[in-house]
C-alpha cells in the first residue's frame, strides 16, 4: 500500500501523522530517562525520514536559520574549551539534532496539528504518570509532593501546564468541536487536577498568568490592529505600575505563603548565588555545555550533597539565564536568550499588526510561558526537553510567511500591497 506524500509533510493534510508524531514526542521528551536510547530513536524515526519524503519541503533553505542555529553551534564550540570534553561534544550532537527535528516538524505541521499533538501527548504523559506515580521526599522543606513518574514535581507540573494551556488553544482558539472539543475538556481536567496534585508554585502561578495574558489578548482581537496595540500597551504599563505595587506589599511572600515556600524558593536563591560564583569563574565562554554537573568534579559534588541529589544527576542551577552563564558564558547566553526574546517580540508585533492570526497567538503564549518559566528552570537548553521543541517550532516559523488569510492590517492598501508580494 503506498501512502501519499501529502499524509506526511503537506501542513493542513497530515494531521493524522502530525498529531501522533507530536504525541510521541511529548512522551520522549517525559520519559526518555526511564525508556533509555530506544525512545530517543523513535524520536527521531518519526522526524529525519520525512527528509528523504521530501527534502525540499521538510528542510527549507537552511541559509536563512543561521541565527536559529547559532546557539548549537557554540556548544560544539564550546568542547575545545570544554573541562569535560567527551560530555560536552556528546551532548552538542544531541542538541542540534534535537533542533533538527524541530524545525522539521516547524515546516510540516500547521499550529493547530501542533496543538492537537500536543493535547494528545500531555493527556498520555499525565495518566502514565497518574497511574505509575509516585510521591518524592524533599529533604529542604521536610514535605512529600506527587511527582508522577518524574523525578521531579515541577516537571510533572510543566506538562499540567502544558496541557491547560493546549486545552483553552485548542477550544477558544481553534474553535475544536465534536470529538476534539471532549478531548481538549478532559484533558483540561486532567492537566488540571495532575497540576494541584504536584503542588509546583512555578507551574501553577505561571499558567494562572499566561491565561490570564491569552484571554486579555484574544478579547482584543474584535478591535483594529491599531486599536489593539493602543490598548495592549496601555495594559503593560499598568500591568507593570501593578507588579511593583504589589512587590511594595509585600504580594509575593503572600503568595509564597500558600505554597507553604519562604522568601528563599527552598533554597533557590543559594543555588543562584553558588550558580553566580561559579560563573565569574569563566565568564565569556563558560566552563563548556554540560561541563558542570559532572560525577567527579568538587563544586558539582558539593552541591549534590547540600541539596541532597543521591542520584548525582538531573540538578542544575533552576534558572536558565545563571545555567547557560555557568555552561556558555556570555556569549552562549546572548545567543541562547537572544533567540527566545526575539522570537516572543515577533510573534507579539505580528499578532497586533495582523487582523486576525491564531497561530501567532498560540504560539505568544507558549513563549511567553518559557520565558516566565526560564527564571526558576532550565526549559529550554537541554537536548529532548518539550521547553527546547517547542522553542525552535516557535522560532522557525518567523521564517514562513504568515497566511494570507490574516494579512489584514491598519490599511487597505498595504493589506493588498502584501499580499500581493504573497501572491
Amino acid at each position: 500500500m503506498r501512502i501519499a506524500k501529502s499524509a506526511l509533510v503537506e501542513p493542513g493534510r497530515n494531521e493524522i501523522y502530525g498529531v501522533a508524531a507530536v504525541a510521541l514526542s511529548f512522551f520522549v521528551f517525559a520519559y526518555s530517562s526511564r525508556f533509555g536510547q530506544i525512545s530517543i530513536l523513535a524520536y527521531y524515526g518519526v522526524w529525519l525520514p520525512l527528509v528523504v519524503v521530501d527534502y525540499r519541503r521538510v528542510l527549507g533553505n537552511y541559509l536563512r536559520y543561521g541565527w536559529i542555529f547559532a546557539f548549537a553551534l557554540f556548544c560544539f564550540l564550546s568542547a575545545f574549551w570544554s573541562d569535560a570534553p567527551s560530555v560536552s561534544l556528546r551532548a552538542a550532537v544531541q542538541y542540534l539534532t534535537h533542533v533538527v527535528c524541530a524545525l522539521i516538524a516547524m515546516r510540516v505541521l500547521t499550529s493547530e496539528t501542533l496543538v492537537r499533538g500536543a493535547l494528545a501527548g500531555s493527556a498520555v504523559v499525565l495518566l502514565y504518570s497518574l497511574v505509575f506515580g509516585n510521591y518524592l521526599y524533599d529533604a529542604l522543606d521536610g514535605t512529600y509532593s506527587f511527582v508522577g513518574a518524574f523525578s521531579s514535581k515541577n516537571q510533572l507540573g510543566l506538562y499540567a501546564s502544558l496541557g491547560v494551556l493546549f486545552a483553552y488553544a485548542n477550544v477558544l482558539i481553534f474553535r475544536a468541536r465534536g470529538i476534539w472539543l471532549l478531548g481538549s475538556l478532559g484533558t483540561g481536567l486532567l492537566s488540571l487536577y495532575s497540576l494541584f496534585a504536584s503542588q509546583s508554585a512555578t507551574s501553577v502561578i505561571t499558567t494562572v498568568a499566561i491565561l490570564a495574558a491569552c484571554l486579555g489578548m484574544q478579547a482584543t482581537l474584535f478591535l483594529a490592529p491599531r486599536q489593539r496595540r493602543l490598548l495592549f500597551f496601555a495594559a503593560l504599563v499598568v500591568a507593570a505600575g501593578g507588579a511593583v505595587a504589589a512587590l511594595q506589599f509585600g504580594a509575593m511572600d503572600a503568595v509564597l505563603g500558600v505554597f507553604g515556600k519562604d522568601s528563599t524558593l527552598t533554597g533557590r536563591t543559594y543555588l543562584w548565588q553558588q550558580g553566580i560564583l561559579a560563573a565569574t569563574q569563566s565568564p565569556w565562554f563558560g566552563v563548556g555545555y554540560q561541563g558542570y554537573w559532572v560525577q567527579g568534579f568538587s563544586e558539582a559534588e558539593r552541591l549534590w550533597q547540600d541539596f541532597f541529589i543521591t542520584s548525582r544527576s538531573g540538578f542544575h542551577f533552576h534558572n536558565t539565564y545563571i545555567e547557560t552563564m555557568v555552561e556558555t558564558g556570555v556569549i552562549g547566553t546572548l545567543l541562547l536568550t537572544g533567540v527566545l526574546f526575539a522570537s516572543l517580540v515577533a510573534h507579539l508585533r505580528r499578532f497586533l499588526i495582523f487582523d486576525r492570526s491564531p497561530q501567532s497567538l498560540v504560539l505568544v503564549a507558549i513563549l511567553a510561558l518559557l520565558v516566565v518559566r526560564s527564571f526558576v528552570e532550565i526549559d529550554i537548553m537541554h537536548p529532548y526537553h518539550v521547553g527546547s521543541f517547542l522553542l525552535y517550532f516557535a522560532v522557525g516559523k518567523l521564517t514562513l510567511q504568515e497566511p494570507k488569510a490574516v494579512l489584514g492590517s491598519v490599511s487597505p492598501r498595504v493589506s493588498l500591497r502584501r499580499q500581493a508580494m504573497i501572491g
